[in-house]
């Protein structure tokens, strides 16, 4: 690690997000997800699996109630387990007093608030903030005198809170607690959650840590790492950052903490790890594969990044490389989803990517951006820009319909309904998206991700922006003591033309643009408001002082050639520069830093091709041997049985095959479709069918007869928008 790469996001308060695609998933978040949500919250969306998440939080406000009205006449509840999740015997008449659904409940309204801080901050809304605030008092009512804050204990009895870390969640609500009352304050000013939120994180320090006498437990369920992390960075006090460090060096350690919760697991495994579940197989540092639980996984990995930022730890930031490159080389599906099984939702073996069975939970590809986010404030390397880009465009997306109003808990990488219906290995796939789920962890954080696009977009360092994702935008940052001015057009996801106009006070300002995976070289053109008098490569005369070109192609070149910058993974990239000064420029691990004074009336225009790519995946792959995925930009496509008929498997393609990329509509949202040249194996016919039938199901091997069809691919996010039908991400060739 080098500290002076370090960066962190802008504030979103800095940020007002214009992008054209961008924008408008943020106000349909706004306008339909935030007012469904909580609807749903509140067990008011018909049809839906009730929540009964707000009415957990008005029972433990009345049980408080009460037990200060009885005081010491009032009997504490003794704690009854009820199973993990808890529904009421009269579904229609839930009794009021008694806590139900799932353990976590508690967690769907911080994420909901977290979601409703963030969009505050880019569309003022009072009615909504009232609404908020209200909710807000309903969860402090719920808090106990200590500052203990969990209602699933609380209602239940709270005896036995801590007891069973490992399955309970009480630590993950602590976690989603934090991040949802640090959005809130951070957005309006109001730090009555905040504080709430210390209450019960100062009572989870006192209880747990390294000194004698304290519990050695840790989260089953991780997130509270680096959500305290982000509490000791809003407050300042060590104590949370202390609290962090503690749970992730003691994960995994012998002898294992969760064998005193479970001593069955003893019996089970007596000799072998235990525990790789929730990654407490062997201490963090010596983990080396990505396993278990996917969500899991990936928010501890955030924990340990930040960790490791703010402590200079170098053993926890290697151990992070080294679980990312596990992950994103042999783990990745092509849409940027994680967790290949839907035994644990969790990751298999290496390569072993199943598409009609994948889990590839929504929940899954958001941790993967948070973590992507955490190793870019450390190094701004574009590998994991290009990762993060991947995950929000495609499985990320893909788990809210176009319209916001339902959800996909699993992103399968392709489909065939009656399967969902009819195998039972299958059920977990659901074709079309789910109004709400009892388990409603997806739906509440797709919005608090998305309201906040713009924190994984930007961090930023003294003299330096750095500009992971083409958002539009509008930001201020600071330098040297003066306000700079930058703004962003973008055409992303479509077209790859991005103009940036900035204002840097007389102060030099670094920009660092990333150049993604996928574009095959880039243009940057610096312009006045006098017009382009830049020059293309050819040009040989004198600069004028008013413009100038940049040219950066994917060739390779001598490491002796003094315009190559040696990339990461041993490429190079050509840098032809007219017009700007040397020290103006560099290409360094996938990003271009231009440094200069940045004056008004200068348009700095980049583009990167966007070509249609055909993609074979790495042979130790077996459910994709002989096949292709087809991308463009950072798109992954798809097929839909909407566009190509039933039976896609029988379609084919050639790798070779010329595209069309043509403007076309899905659902009602505009879109760029992708036509592609293949082939359709024609079925038996009647008598062939009858003759075949004579030799069974199987026959002498031949050249199946095809007939050359038009293949449309749409964008996989927008897929199961157009009723129940068959997809497929992988086409045969």
């Amino acid at each position: 690690m080098e500290k002076q790469n370090f960066s962190f996001p802008l504030s979103l308060r800095d940020v007002q997000v214009t992008d054209t695609f961008w924008k408008k998933e943020m106000e349909l978040v706004r306008t339909e997800v935030i007012p469904y949500q909580w609807s749903a919250l509140n067990d008011q969306v018909e049809g839906a699996a009730p929540s009964y998440c707000m009415h957990n939080f008005r029972a433990a406000g009345k049980l408080n109630q009460e037990k200060r009205e009885q005081g010491s006449n009032f009997v504490e509840p003794v704690y009854t387990f009820r199973g993990f999740e808890t529904l009421p015997d009269d579904p229609q008449h839930p009794e009021e007093n008694r806590f139900y659904g799932f353990v976590f409940q508690d967690s769907d309204f911080y994420k909901w608030i977290e979601a409703v801080g963030y969009s505050l901050t880019q569309h003022p809304d009072p009615q909504l903030e009232a609404i908020a605030d209200g909710a807000i008092d309903l969860v402090c009512a719920a808090q106990q005198e200590d500052g203990y804050l969990d209602t699933y204990y609380i209602l239940n009895g709270k005896d036995r809170i801590f007891t069973n870390l490992r399955d309970n969640h009480e630590l993950y609500c602590l976690g989603h607690l934090l991040e949802g009352a640090v959005a809130y304050y951070q957005a309006t000013g109001k730090d009555k959650l905040l504080n709430a939120a210390r209450r019960y994180a100062d009572y989870v320090a006192d209880y747990f840590g390294p000194e004698e006498g304290k519990c050695k437990g840790y989260p089953g369920h991780e997130i509270a790492e680096m959500a305290l992390v982000r509490l000791y960075e809003t407050t300042g006090d060590s104590k949370y950052l202390n609290l962090a460090k503690y749970f992730v060096d003691e994960r995994g350690s012998r002898p294992y903490y969760f064998d005193k919760e479970h001593p069955e697991e003893v019996k089970k495994h007596p000799n072998g790890p235990r525990y790789a579940y929730n990654q407490a197989h062997v201490p963090v540092r010596e983990q080396d594969e990505a396993v278990g639980h996917a969500v899991r996984a990936v928010y501890l990995y955030s924990g340990m990044a930040d960790i490791a930022r703010l402590t200079e730890d170098e053993t926890l930031f290697a151990a992070c490389q080294t679980l990312w490159d596990n992950m994103t080389r042999k783990k990745l599906y092509i849409t940027g989803g994680i967790g290949g099984t839907h035994e644990g939702e969790a990751f298999s073996f290496n390569y072993d990517l199943p598409n009609d069975t994948a889990y590839a939970e929504t929940c899954a590809s958001i941790g993967l951006v948070f973590f992507a986010r955490r190793m870019l404030e450390i190094c701004p390397d574009s590998r994991y820009a290009d990762v993060m880009e991947q995950a929000l465009y495609n499985t990320v997306l893909s788990g809210m319909a176009l319209d916001g109003k339902s959800f996909f808990y699993v992103n399968p990488l392709e489909v065939l309904p009656e399967a969902c219906h009819k195998d039972s290995r299958k059920f977990h796939v659901k074709p079309v998206r789910q109004k709400w789920f009892g388990c409603a962890c997806c739906p509440p954080n797709l919005a608090r991700t998305i309201s906040s696009v713009s924190s994984y977009a930007f961090t930023e360092k003294e003299d330096t922006l750095f500009v992971h994702l083409y958002v539009g935008s509008d930001l201020k940052k600071t330098v040297n003591g003066k306000e700079a001015a930058v703004h962003i057009t973008s055409g992303f996801p479509w077209d790859g033309t991005v103009q940036v106009r900035a204002e840097s006070a007389d102060e030099p300002l670094t920009i660092a643009f990333r150049v993604p995976g996928w574009a095959e070289g880039c243009t940057a053109e610096l312009t006045s408001g006098h017009g382009t008098t830049g020059y293309s490569a050819e040009t040989t005369s004198e600069q004028s002082g008013k413009g100038y070109r940049v040219e950066l192609t994917s060739k390779p070149v001598a490491s002796s050639d003094p315009h190559c910058d040696i990339c990461p993974d041993a490429t190079s990239s050509r840098l032809s520069i007219l017009g700007l000064a040397p020290g103006e420029f560099e290409l360094r691990d996938g990003y271009l830093y231009i440094t200069r004074i940045w004056k008004s009336g200068e348009t700095l225009t980049l583009h990167f091709p966007m070509e249609v790519q055909i993609w074979q995946a790495d042979p130790r792959v077996r459910e994709d041997i002989g096949k292709v995925a087809v991308t463009r930009g950072p798109i992954t496509y798809c097929l839909e049985e909407a566009d190509n008929g039933a039976n896609l498997h029988l379609l084919t393609l050639s790798p070779e095959a010329a595209a069309t990329v043509e403007e076309a509509v899905v659902a009602g949202e505009p879109v760029r479709t992708i036509l592609l040249p293949g082939f359709r194996e024609v079925l038996p016919d009647a008598d062939a069918e009858e003759a075949g039938s004579r030799l069974g199901l199987y026959r002498p091997a031949s050249r199946p007869e095809k007939t050359p069809v038009t293949l449309r691919f749409i964008p996989y996010y927008t897929w199961a928008n157009r009723g129940e039908n068959e997809m497929a991400v992988w086409v045969r060739v």
